[in-house]
């Protein structure tokens, strides 16, 4: 599933390769995908001139000269800048650009492309519930965010509605960087744990933004991500040694969800 820094990669280069691009056709294969019927999608994006990328959480939010195209890829897919005439095997939406190329969405197993009409964006409900995005947030917003929460910090930080873009992929070692247990409560968080998770928020997710997101997600000309299974700290690496102290890395379960840890390092609060 595409995170924050995947989502923030795929921004950046549909920045770089389609500002000022002309949508001239639409073709939908999985209209469910979609927030209005089918003509009304095409019909509000055909013609349109593609502005200013950005993103939301796991959302990529593409302004047109007509509105705005919402893409998320769910969990997992790919959105693939290609020749017209050479499309790929599987895709869900196409748009054809000029110069005799698209851009051709695939979704794995869910996925959404909504349509948004000028001046409406904030109406829509999906997007309006995410809170910031986990690297745009100040020390002291996080402070505030975090302030008379209740629960354990690893559901707060899995929320997207509290802090959006953080998922199981990334969790693990922020937790481990940040010497917190995932069943941690967060009113027993000093003010020293907070500033070590939201440095470690910041320090984990940039790593992936730097070599381009993860290995298994793959860019707009399909080529791989650089943050490889090698660069995990504790994450998915049950068995393997700590890097910091040597301990035998754990796999737990976390209420419904597992979490790889070193038992040394974050030990959890009596």
């Amino acid at each position: 599933m595409p995170e924050l820094p995947e989502i923030a990669c795929r921004a950046r280069e549909m920045n770089e390769a389609l500002s000022g691009r002309v949508i001239h056709g639409v073709a939908v294969t999985q209209p469910k995908c979609l927030n209005v019927p089918v003509a009304a999608f095409e019909r509000g994006l055909r013609g349109a001139t593609l502005g200013r990328v950005t993103h939301h959480g796991k959302w990529l939010f593409l302004e047109t000269s007509k509105g705005h195209l919402l893409l998320n890829l769910g969990m997992g897919g790919e959105i693939l800048l290609v020749p017209s005439k050479r499309l790929p095997e599987k895709w869900r939406i196409c748009f054809d650009l000029d110069h005799s190329q698209s851009l051709a969405v695939n979704f794995w197993w869910f996925g959404y492309a909504h349509y948004i009409a000028p001046g409406k964006l904030a109406e829509h409900a999906m997007s309006a519930s995410l809170g910031p995005n986990a690297l745009d947030v100040s020390l002291a917003e996080f402070r505030r965010l975090l302030d008379g929460r209740r629960g354990a910090v690893k559901s707060f930080l899995l929320d997207q509605s509290k802090l959006a873009g953080i998922g199981n992929a990334y969790i693990h070692d922020i937790l481990f960087r940040a010497k917190l247990h995932p069943l941690e409560a967060i009113s027993r968080l000093s003010p020293q744990d907070v500033r070590r998770l939201h440095g470690a928020i910041r320090t984990e997710l940039q790593r992936s933004v730097d070599k381009g997101g993860a290995f298994y997600e793959v860019d707009l000309h399909g080529r791989p991500g650089g943050f490889l299974g090698t660069d995990l700290l504790v994450g998915y690496r049950e068995g393997k040694l700590c890097p910091k102290c040597g301990t035998t890395i754990v796999k737990i379960k976390t209420g419904s969800t597992a979490s790889f840890i070193c038992p040394k390092c974050q030990r959890r609060t009596a």
